[in-house]
């Protein structure tokens, strides 16, 4: 059976709840709520799953219960829980080098100063092959308030936006399984340079 883990990341507590730094999160409670699954802590993994599975291939959700700085922990022990290459991890993430709302897909990669990819990249001993879902969050008018602008919330509509563009991205997972990464990637990047073009 295909399996494939799909970890969104963020900060933990309601203090943290919808900053942009969680955008991989709030993804991952996306895919929670179309198939009407509920995020469980597993303590050996240092984080929180939910499976979809069928006949054909088993998808694993994963939000990490620790602090985005730490997030490599909780993927390092996914990847050995459910016996994965780390060709089969995607980890969704917030991307300041992107437009709000804007999302990539990419292969891999290093951690273009992510502190939670750089965590990751560690934890797996260098091993950077993991698939990324980058969720594009803008950036701060002044560099120097990056920290800050990451863990506060973005305005109503900024959400709003961002959530409308992530729920394109809900079959993921199964398009990837069914379909192979490269073809998933040419379909996403390709529709969205033509919705640029008719705009």
């Amino acid at each position: 059976m295909k399996r494939f883990l799909i970890a969104g990341l963020g900060n933990p507590g309601e203090e943290y709840a919808n900053s942009r730094h969680n955008a991989g999160a709030d993804y991952i409670d996306l895919l929670c709520k179309k198939h009407s699954l509920s995020l469980e802590n597993e303590k050996q993994i240092s984080g929180a799953i939910a499976k979809l599975k069928t006949e054909e291939y088993e998808l694993i959700f994963v939000v990490p219960s620790t602090y985005m700085n730490e997030s490599g922990l909780c993927i390092s022990k996914s990847k050995k829980f459910f016996n994965l290459n780390t060709e089969e991890i995607l980890v969704a993430h917030d991307e300041l080098d992107l437009p709000k709302s804007a999302i990539r897909l990419k292969e891999s990669g290093g951690h273009g100063g992510h502190n939670g990819l750089r965590n990751i990249i560690d934890h797996l001993k260098g091993d950077n092959t993991f698939k990324r879902l980058r969720i594009g969050i803008g950036k701060p008018e002044k560099e120097n308030n990056v920290i800050s602008y990451v863990l506060k919330k973005a305005p109503l509509k900024d959400r709003e936006d961002l959530k409308e563009q992530l729920s394109n991205y809900l079959n993921l997972g199964e398009e990837i399984l069914i379909d192979g990464w490269q073809k998933t990637v040419m379909k996403y990047h390709t529709s969205r340079e033509e919705e640029g073009n008719e705009s």
